[in-house]
């Protein structure tokens, strides 16, 4: 290359001087230009990376604190990014020693430093090329938890006694609020009601619906030759709960949602639902027909759909003829008053919204129009978040009879420190089943209900079953205080330190995959959710019944389930190409052997397993990897709820604590029976 390089430089060095100076002079101060635009252009490019050396040089702390790296047992750093063994940066370590109370104590997440200028420079290669979407915001949250662990520190060095928070006063709420329009507007439409509804609380919303406008639906186009626009009037108004974790919707504790100028009935209804984690429940809709007066259909001795004009109705001939020999023999008949629908477009509404004992009634104008029941697991005192979508204008709302304390915002008023309520040690020797239960940091009276109920479970007290509970930490620092009280004091809490992420639940169970293989010697794993009640002895016979030492993948499996690649929810192609999911056991509860488990975390650590924002389906796809190689006995059974609760379940989903001793108490009686308030 430089011969060939050598040789062109002579040849033109000739033809230079054949050719006259002046040209000769012209064209070296273009070959002089040219190299001095390229060499600008090199120094441009380059220019970053040689400040991001000399940053890392200087001595900057903060450049070698960007690694979030931690130390493995050979005493080897990992390569950048967050596939980096999970209880390595987890506060709690494989086999720790166990404080005098058998808890593990909860020492601060170890980091290993990079070289100064690989710290930045690995850091920002990472995020700018090779991590996805998803490892991207594990990153950050990981980052964000760092951060959020050493203000937890500083939070309890200023001397804010924990005793203030967890012994003192119930928090007082106002028992109402209230808002104008503006002031609403201002909040993004959302009011907050402090200690959420009590039987007898009531909403009342003074507003006007919009007029009609066009909206382009894509659906219709294509039968209706084009012509995809419609008349839209709508709007929502929502009860939502606590949300959970960042990054997820809060759950809509009831959905209510007037369509004036109606939907694919093309006739004016009511519709009413509940969602939580992203799960929509059966609509009750209401189109004008009166439902039935069956005891089972009643709410509260109230229609769950009262009658109003539908103008595909009229009375038959046959029917006028009838009500004329009704009249002509003198037999009374009954007046019946028909109202219209009870919303119009460009006319003021007053609606009102009351808690009764067994569901919500919906009265407009003076006037009952509908009720809806309350669904398993929706209590009242998780209303707490009053949210009005879509074509209104709101002038003001009015919330009276209101609870003024709430269990979750005062934690003295669940979280029981009694000495029975604590966590056994950790056992040595090896057990049946180990069972991480997946839980959000201001979930306090669920964690307390598990531990006062299927927690006090014979297997569990004997040491056949081990429980913990897998918790990532808040934002709001005062939260993660109390969390690592209870922590303590419980010794059944695991906190795995980033930041609370819908799409990072995935995180969760792979921690409670290498805690079930590194801290205890368990045959099978099982992960579960917080408002998820487990039947342990139904659970060990289901399992017995299985051959010994054949992997197990066990829950209620879906089939050739089909990603949506449309709407809130949609799952693009880049995150999953293919189209259906793998066979999968729904997430509020299954189990898997434990052979599955030591795969699952063996591919994480050489980086080679792949990662899903659905929990779930990620499991599904990991086993469907170990069962190409070793066989895999997949057990479906519906006991394993993923709706609520039937009789003799195994889990069951969506139960409140309340609904939780309810359930206990069952069991004591010797009855597996569902407590559907």
């Amino acid at each position: 290359m430089l011969c060939v390089l050598i040789r062109f430089i002579i040849r033109m060095m000739k033809r230079l001087k054949n050719e006259a100076s002046s040209v000769r002079r012209f064209k070296l101060s273009y070959i002089l230009l040219g190299l001095a635009a390229f060499y600008l252009i090199l120094i441009c490019v380059k220019f970053p990376e040689f400040l991001e050396s000399a940053t890392a040089l200087s001595g900057d702390d903060a450049a070698a604190d960007v690694a979030l790296d931690v130390e493995d047992d050979g005493g080897e750093s990992s390569t950048s990014g967050f596939h980096n063994n999970l209880s390595q940066y987890a506060l709690v370590t494989p086999r720790e020693e166990e404080n005098e109370n058998g808890a593990l104590p909860h020492k601060k997440p170890r980091k290993l430093h990079y070289g100064r200028i690989t710290a930045a420079i690995m850091k920002r290669n990472n995020m700018e090329r090779n991590l996805s979407v998803l490892d991207r915001m594990a990153d950050e949250a990981w980052t964000l938890g760092s951060k959020a662990w050493e203000e937890l520190d500083k939070y309890e060095e200023k001397g804010i006694e924990m005793n203030s928070i967890l012994e003192g006063k119930p928090e007082s709420c106002p028992s109402w609020v209230s808002t104008s329009g503006a002031q609403l507007a201002k909040t993004d439409q959302l009011m907050f009601l402090p200690c959420g509804l009590a039987a007898g609380s009531s909403i009342t919303l003074i507003g006007t619906p919009h007029y009609a406008h066009h909206e382009y639906v894509p659906q219709l186009a294509k039968t209706r030759a084009g012509d995809a626009l419609v008349l839209v009037s709508q709007f929502m108004i929502e009860l939502q709960g606590l949300k959970s974790v960042v990054g997820e919707d809060p759950p809509k504790i009831l959905h209510l949602n007037p369509r004036i100028r109606g939907d694919w009935s093309h006739r004016p209804v009511i519709e009413h639902n509940t969602c939580y984690r992203m799960q929509w429940g059966t609509a009750q809709r209401c189109d004008g027909l009166p439902s039935k007066y069956d005891d089972d259909m009643l709410v509260d001795g109230y229609l769950r759909c009262e009658k109003w004009m539908r103008n595909d109705i009229v009375d038959t001939r046959e029917s006028k003829i009838f009500s004329w020999f009704d009249r002509f023999i003198g037999r009374a008949k009954k007046p019946e008053v028909t109202w219209p629908f009870p919303f119009v477009e460009g006319r003021m509404f007053i609606l009102t919204i009351r808690a009764g004992i067994d569901g919500y009634h919906i009265n407009v104008g003076g006037r009952h129009v509908t009720s809806f029941p309350y669904r398993t697991g929706f209590t009242l005192e998780d209303a707490t978040g009053l949210a009005i979508r879509g074509d209104v204008d709101i002038h003001s709302v009015y919330a009276t009879s209101l609870p003024t304390s709430h269990p979750s915002f005062s934690p003295q008023r669940v979280l029981d420190f009694s000495e029975k309520w604590k966590s056994l040690p950790l056992p040595q020797n090896r057990i049946q089943i180990f069972i991480g239960v997946l839980s959000a940091t201001n979930h306090f009276a669920e964690r307390m209900a598990i531990r006062k109920t299927w927690m006090q479970a014979s297997a569990i007290k004997s040491s056949d079953i081990a429980v913990r509970f897998f918790v990532a930490l808040n934002p709001r620092k005062e939260l993660n205080a109390i969390l690592k009280k209870e922590a303590d004091y419980f010794g059944d809490i695991v906190i795995v330190p980033f930041i609370d992420r819908y799409e990072l639940v995935v995180l969760k169970t792979i921690a409670i995959c290498e805690y079930g293989v590194q801290n205890v010697t368990a045959a099978y794993i099982m992960k579960c959710d917080d408002d998820n009640f487990v039947r342990i002895d139904a659970v060990l016979r289901e399992i017995q019944r299985v051959p010994p030492r054949r992997s197990l993948y066990m829950g209620n499996l879906n089939l050739l389930h089909r990603p949506l690649r449309t709407g809130k929810w949609a799952v693009s192609f880049e995150e999953w190409p293919e189209d259906v999911y793998p066979p999968y056991a729904n997430g509020p509860g299954y189990i898997i052997s434990s052979d599955i488990a030591k795969h699952i975390i063996s591919q994480y650590r050489n980086r080679s397993l792949r990662l899903f924002k659905m929990e779930d389906v990620s499991m599904g796809m990991w086993v469907e990897k170990y069962n190409s190689s070793a066989p895999v006995q997949y057990s479906h059974n519906w006991k394993f709820c993923q709706y609520g609760c039937m009789e003799d379940y195994f889990t069951a989903h969506y139960q409140s604590p309340r609904q939780m001793f309810c359930l206990w108490n069952n069991l004591l009686k010797g009855k597996a029976h569902c407590c559907n308030f």
